[in-house]
């Protein structure tokens, strides 16, 4: 098994049609999640040549999951399921 990082991108305010989806995706995944994540705030990023600040926004960083996957179309095909998200980036976490 491979470690993925699931990031979401963007937000809508849930339903509760999407919440009890979103509750059931979780559930039919159970085996491969290691870490549910949480959802993110305003941010910063920091680079040489100073900082910038990071508002949430449709196109912004919202949240993170880390999963279980034989490789990355099995990661892809579990963040496809996800009701909840507007966009998921997925990446695999390499091992050093």
């Amino acid at each position: 098994m491979k470690k993925f990082v699931l990031f979401a991108y963007g937000f809508e305010t849930p339903t509760q049609e999407i919440m009890d989806a979103w509750g059931k995706w979780f559930a039919s995944i159970g085996d491969k999640m290691i870490d549910p994540g949480n959802p993110l705030g305003p941010g910063r990023e920091i680079t040489r040549s100073g900082t910038k600040e990071l508002p949430l926004g449709l196109d912004s960083l919202t949240g993170y999951m880390i999963i279980n996957a034989e490789n990355m179309d099995e990661a892809e095909k579990i963040a496809q399921g996800c009701p909840i998200i507007t966009s998921i980036r997925v990446y695999e976490a390499m091992s050093m």
